[in-house]
């Protein structure tokens, strides 16, 4: 991670750095202009009298003096040791950055990236507790804080001090004269200047940190190239205390390269926000409301912007056509891909939903003319409210689930290829009759797929989940959705945060679908890294 030039040349005098207790980091890396290191000797001894003090003593004839028992002073460690441990310890701090960086570059998204940050810096100033905000400058998003040994409560009072009272505040509000550093807090009594304050301290600023038990902070800007200032991060120190002059180079290394990575962070990150808000504009914006039957929908896009897709339109005579699907692939082409498929297929069943049957064959052929390297896997179901009688016809798609209080159980459908495989699709429909208070489930194979098992145990969890619903839970599709969401999915799932409650976000309608959660803000330790499907639910539950 630091590229360091294997040509440097050290030309070091043991006497001198014994004598000065030079290391190599004091100003001994000293290289002339001509490319030959400079002379660091020590002065020779002079001659005196013509006599060289390098010859030998002619010795007495006379008879030595009696021998008389001295002490000798004890053993002065060897310059070449001083020199060795100098070594060392750089040795040590080029090992510990590049592990550092090496976690750091592991982390798959900006969520964990700023995570790992703070727990590095507060490794390398010695501090157990701190934040980071992130406030890019362009104005662009996103911003959010995390805390480092604090919860929300002790955030939510340190945002109460004004931003110029603090030295990470003064920082993101972007004052020429902000570097950030270590601040002290003087005791009250102190005079103005103490502790790196200018001015007495804020009382806010001394009643918060009072409060959560902190004397001393050190800040560091979070600053990149490409995008400029990106934010601040700032670490508490329960006593009045600083980081020592090596702390501070160690960590301004870590900081400036850990920026660089926070900016490309970022830069994926606002990508998956677009690439999910136009996923999310393509479907439906609320569901349509058919007497005898109650809808809800949940939808989760994946990090990579996935082309799984539902629909619910209503259709003449009272009947209602459900779909759901998926596209092969990622990224905008697949979205792409994915709105012209829903679009088609809405066209199909208006003209001819009474026959799901119809309705994919003609979906499959425009696939087939219009993209033949892609394919899709697709579920309608042409559904009559009034008789509780449901017509469905799936391409290599999932099976229904069906969940009531008497059963709950997969819908067998005949097996079919996905559309776009074959050079003529067809397969048969299943009719369903659904007893009263019964709700169909309708999914894409994501949420087996973010389960973590194998696809035939992920069918018997979701059974399960279905199955365990209590009463309440069945008789509301939206608590039921959230219900199966929060049972299949691994704990830490990013479809997780938009669950809130037994009955689904607050204020949310039962038939509108879950706000998209933006990836990469799963809690800590979340298998982020595994949730790159797309989550498609779509229940439809029958009076």
């Amino acid at each position: 991670m630091l590229d360091i030039d294997p040509r440097v040349r050290v030309d070091v005098d043991s006497l001198m750095a014994a004598q000065h207790d030079l290391g190599v980091c004091d100003a001994i890396w000293r290289i002339a202009p001509g490319g030959k290191a400079d002379a660091m000797s020590a002065p020779h001894l002079p001659k005196v009298a013509g006599i060289d003090p390098e010859a030998t003593a002619v010795p007495h004839t006379t008879a030595p003096a009696p021998a008389r028992t001295v002490l000798a002073p004890a053993a002065a460690p060897a310059p070449s040791t001083l020199i060795q441990d100098r070594l060392a310890g750089m040795v040590s701090d080029l090992t510990t950055l590049h592990e550092l960086t090496e976690r750091l570059a592991r982390a798959c998204d900006l969520d964990s990236s700023l995570q790992e940050f703070l727990r590095a810096g507060a490794a390398l100033v010695g501090a157990r507790r701190g934040l980071i905000v992130l406030e890019p400058s362009d104005g662009l998003g996103p911003t959010t804080t995390i805390g480092l040994g604090l919860g929300r409560a002790d955030l939510g009072h340190i945002e109460t001090v004004p931003r110029a009272a603090t030295s990470y505040g003064r920082i993101l509000d972007g004052l020429p004269d902000a570097h950030g550093g270590s601040e002290v807090l003087p005791e009250p009594d102190a005079a103005p200047g103490i502790g790196g304050y200018g001015a007495p301290v804020d009382p806010r600023h001394r009643e918060v940190a009072a409060r959560l038990g902190y004397a001393a902070s050190y800040a560091l800007p979070l600053t990149a190239e490409a995008t400029g200032r990106l934010g601040a991060a700032v670490w508490l120190y329960d006593e009045q205390a600083e980081p020592s002059d090596r702390q501070r180079d160690l960590a301004g290394l870590y900081a400036r390269h850990a920026a660089e990575h926070l900016a490309r962070m970022l830069e994926v990150e606002r990508s998956r926000s677009r690439l999910a808000t136009v996923a999310e504009e393509l479907l439906p914006s609320r569901l349509p409301r058919i007497p005898g039957v109650q809808l809800a929908a949940r939808h989760h896009t994946g990090p990579r912007g996935g082309g799984d897709w539902y629909d619910a339109l209503p259709l003449p005579e009272g009947a209602l056509g459900l779909a759901v699907g998926s596209v092969t692939g990622a990224g905008p082409s697949a979205v792409a891909a994915m709105g012209r498929l829903r679009a088609s297929l809405r066209a199909y069943a208006v003209m001819e939903g009474e026959d799901p049957v119809a309705v994919l064959s003609d979906l499959e052929l425009l696939l087939r003319l219009t993209e033949p390297a892609r394919c899709a896997t697709a579920l309608f179901a042409y559904c009559e409210p009034a008789q509780r009688k449901i017509l469905l016809a799936g391409a290599g798609h999932a099976p229904p689930l069906v969940v009531g209080e008497r059963r709950t159980e997969y819908v067998e459908t005949s097996l079919s290829a996905p559309l776009g495989m074959l050079s003529c699709w067809e397969a048969p429909s299943v009719e369903i009759d659904a007893a009263p208070g019964e709700t169909v489930l309708l999914y894409t194979d994501g949420l087996l797929r973010r389960t973590g098992d194998a696809m035939d145990r992920a069918y018997a969890r979701l059974h399960a989940a279905a199955a365990g619903a209590p009463r309440g839970v069945r008789d509301d599709p939206a608590a039921l959705c959230d219900h199966v969401l929060r049972t299949v999915l691994p704990e830490g799932d990013p479809a997780l945060a938009a669950v809130v409650g037994p009955t689904g976000p607050a204020g949310a309608p039962a038939g509108m679908p879950t706000a998209p959660t933006a990836p990469g803000l799963a809690a800590a330790g979340g298998r982020t890294g595994e949730a790159v499907e797309d989550i498609v639910l779509l229940a439809a539950r029958f009076d």
